[in-house]
């Protein structure tokens, strides 16, 4: 069974959904990328504040392949709050104002906030990709498909800075 349509024949009810999303995705990159500035002056370990750097400077990256996807889209990048990023981003502030100053213990705390904003990106990117494919709009999906391998690295580098160095050095506090 072919599970990929036509970009001339999908709904227009899910091609306005799917832009809805975008816009959604959009607001979550923008609002992450000053929340990762929060994180990076709040790590203790330099590779943590160099892997928020990073990944601030993919965000900034990220949030240009998203105009790109308005711009296939014929449409004028905009923005529509992400309450599921907003409450990430609060959750990391809080993070922060619940661990002591130049600790591991923070930097743990840093990196768990920081994961479970990127597997709401991944989970994100992944559907939307998918989405794209589904109505014909294989540039769209592409863009998507490198914002999302660009999360999935940065989940995994996040996950190696914690098993190297930064839970022991937490838990030995």
């Amino acid at each position: 069974m072919n599970t990929k349509k036509n970009k001339n024949t999908d709904s227009p009810h899910f091609r306005e959904f799917f832009l809805d999303q975008i816009k959604d995705v959009y607001w979550a990159e923008k609002h992450l990328s000053s929340g990762l500035k929060k994180m990076r002056k709040a790590a203790t370990s330099p590779k943590l504040a160099a892997a928020f750097e990073k990944h601030i400077e993919e965000t900034a990256g990220q949030i240009e392949r998203l105009k790109r996807v308005f711009e296939l889209l014929g449409k004028t990048p905009q923005a529509k709050k992400c309450e599921a990023m907003e409450g990430l981003v609060s959750e990391a502030e809080s993070m922060i104002e619940d661990t002591r100053k130049d600790s591991y213990t923070r930097d743990a705390g840093l990196i768990l906030a920081a994961q479970k904003a990127e597997h709401y990106e991944i989970a994100s990117y992944g559907t939307l990709k998918v989405f794209a494919e589904m109505m014909g709009e294989t540039e769209i999906a592409r863009e998507l498909g490198m914002i999302l391998k660009e999360e999935v690295s940065t989940d995994s580098l996040l996950s190696c800075l914690a098993e190297e160095d930064v839970n022991e050095m937490a838990v030995a506090e």
